[in-house]
């Protein structure tokens, strides 16, 4: 002889009204479908029949492009500017843009004009620095003209790591001019 298991039923009023213990199954009759019990939700949690289950490829195209809209980063652009002369002998170089809009981060590096501590025509150097210092970003001031650039050396003179041995390597102030990357 076969076992049949039978488990609680009642109409959806009645389902509602139910507080299973946890893990119970019960049937709502109305509905044709089950509800699984927490022990603690009023109804149980209600399990929908394949018939009614969601196709998410029914979505409208302009749903996913709306949603995706919403959450999309704006685009980052970048200004670079012409490679401007260093000069050890001046407390910094101001450089000016006519970019209206708040930087979301600057950048600056060396570029070699001259063969020199390793490099070569051309090379672009982010480890350098004035003094004792590293190279830091430049101060930035947003004005109604653009955006204006201070990198602040103090008088002090430009050095390098030096590309072969990394060891710091103070540089000439014409073999090198100063790259500014403006990222808004």
């Amino acid at each position: 002889m076969t076992r049949v298991l039978q488990i609680r039923r009642g109409t959806t009023t009645q389902n509602n009204a139910f507080t299973g213990m946890a893990g119970e199954i019960t049937m709502d009759t109305d509905k044709k479908t089950i509800r699984i019990h927490d022990g603690e939700t009023l109804g149980g949690f209600e399990i929908a029949r394949s018939e009614n289950s969601f196709d998410i490829s029914t979505v409208p195209a302009e749903f996913w492009e709306q949603t995706i809209a919403q959450y999309k980063q704006p685009e980052i652009r970048m200004y670079q500017s012409e490679p401007v002369p260093i000069n050890s002998n001046v407390a910094g170089i101001i450089y000016n843009t006519d970019i209206q809009t708040k930087p979301k981060f600057i950048t600056v590096s060396l570029v070699c004009v001259h063969d020199e501590a390793g490099y070569k025509m051309d090379d672009e150097v982010n480890a350098f620095g004035t003094g004792n210092m590293c190279a830091t970003t430049p101060n930035c001031e947003v004005t109604e003209y653009g955006i204006s650039l201070h990198f602040m050396n103090g008088y002090e003179k430009y050095w390098v790591r030096h590309n072969q041995t990394g060891a710091v390597t103070e540089i000439s102030d014409e073999n090198w001019k100063i790259l500014f990357r403006v990222y808004y």
